[in-house]
């Protein structure tokens, strides 16, 4: 069996962790540079308040409302993501973390008489240690353990927020409950393809009827789908995630720019960032693409993403390799758009390969002495806190990203650190 851990409108429930004066009220998240909603409480979304709506459209009705509204506050949030984690690491040993604020618990082999008293522990155990709500969905496969959760999360109370799948007849009501656009791993564009074949639900989806346009549009992910909703498992049960096939950082700058010496800050950084996600998961790169885009509305002509490409002879994760190449990629694209002004850019590394099977290049190879500068940096900054140490194109940084309403970073900064006064 597996269960599925998903942590109930997570980026606002990390909010009133600290401030609990918000318990109970309506709460937002807003994303980079205070622009859009991205995550809410269940008294917001009482309230109207729609996902990714952008917070000065509806600035008035928060006010109106007495909504708390919060910058985005990742330190908080991915700290208490890893207690959370650690947490499901005392039910099971095989976690895998599947986003920020999910993980699929894998119980094969695992005693466990009750599901549901399980997941009622594991639930009550995060809320009293983090005070975090969350929900369990429990079923023999991870796309049933998704519905489950699903289910569990929509009528928390009949189910206390868990449900286990765990009988045939219990799987039937789920598939015919659920919809396909709503069944992991099936897309807004395949969902469409199905409605339009009278495919509404996951139970139509299961039909033995449809195998073979299953088979010929969608192909094996198609069919381990189908296996999953029908309780066999077909998605591989290793604890590790797969891979990345592509690494990207984006962001947005809180203002338009021009300025090559402004935005080379933002494109080195991003550089570095890419090349501490390659060594995080052991990989090395051969292709660094470097993307901007434009305010499609203050502009003259059309075309509003730019982005030029490199593919290096040798594959690498050195910050200095990769960022140098973003930046002469960054002159070149400049050099054809001086006068268009940019209000977000991003690099992006393909074809990645382990960096234990590197092949290396006869003619042009990478200085050796960057893989013990990069351990030492890595070494140092996980140490001493967010990149403490910088590239010499990062060594003064141009712009903070806007966050006028970010909480205190309460558990990953000491000057941040709640202060209880006792009477």
């Amino acid at each position: 069996m597996y269960a599925l851990i998903d942590c109930n409108n997570f980026y606002a429930s990390c909010e009133r962790v600290f401030q609990p004066k918000w318990q109970g009220r309506p709460v937002v998240v807003l994303s980079n540079n205070d622009g859009c909603i991205i995550s809410r409480s269940e008294e917001a979304k009482a309230l109207g308040i729609g996902m990714a709506e952008p917070e000065f459209k509806i600035r008035d009705k928060l006010k109106e409302h007495g909504v708390g509204v919060f910058s985005s506050n990742y330190s908080l949030y991915g700290d208490l993501s890893e207690r959370v984690m650690g947490i499901m690491q005392l039910y099971t040993p095989n976690v895998e973390v599947y986003s920020i604020d999910e993980a699929f618990l894998d119980f094969n082999g695992v005693n466990v008489p009750d599901f549901h008293a399980k997941g009622l522990e594991i639930r009550n155990c995060v809320l009293k240690w983090l005070s975090l709500p969350i929900c369990v969905g429990v079923a023999p496969t991870k796309t049933l353990s998704k519905a489950a959760n699903r289910i569990a999360k929509k009528f928390q109370v009949q189910t206390k927020g868990v449900f286990v799948m765990d009988t045939h007849e219990k799987r039937i009501k789920a598939l015919k409950w659920l919809k396909i656009e709503d069944v992991w791993g099936i897309g807004y564009r395949t969902a469409r393809k199905l409605k339009a074949k009278n495919v509404i639900t996951a139970y139509d989806f299961t039909l033995p009827h449809l195998e073979p346009w299953i088979k010929s549009e969608m192909g094996v992910v198609g069919m381990r789908i189908k296996m999953e909703l029908e309780g066999i498992p077909a998605i591989g049960d290793g604890a590790v995630p797969e891979k990345k096939k592509s690494i990207a950082t984006t962001r947005s700058f809180p203002k338009q720019l021009t300025d090559y010496d402004l935005i080379r800050e933002r494109v080195s950084t991003f550089a570095t960032v890419t090349a501490e996600k390659l060594r995080k998961q052991k990989s090395m790169c051969h292709t660094v693409i470097v993307m901007l885009v434009a305010d499609k509305h203050s502009i003259d002509t059309p075309k509003y993403y730019y982005s030029r490409a490199v593919t290096l002879p040798f594959a690498t994760n050195s910050a200095l390799t990769i960022s140098g190449a973003a930046i002469q990629l960054l002159k070149d694209l400049l050099a054809d758009t001086d006068t268009v002004k940019f209000k977000k850019a991003g690099v992006i590394v393909s074809e990645l390969v382990p960096d234990t099977t590197k092949q290396f290049n006869l003619f042009t190879e990478e200085d050796p002495r960057h893989l013990a500068l990069m351990k030492a940096m890595d070494k140092v900054n996980n140490k001493m806190g967010s990149r403490v140490i910088r590239l010499g194109a990062q060594a003064e940084k141009t712009w903070d990203m806007k966050q006028e309403m970010r909480s205190p970073r309460y558990t990953t900064d000491i000057n941040d650190i709640l202060v209880v006064q006792c009477r």
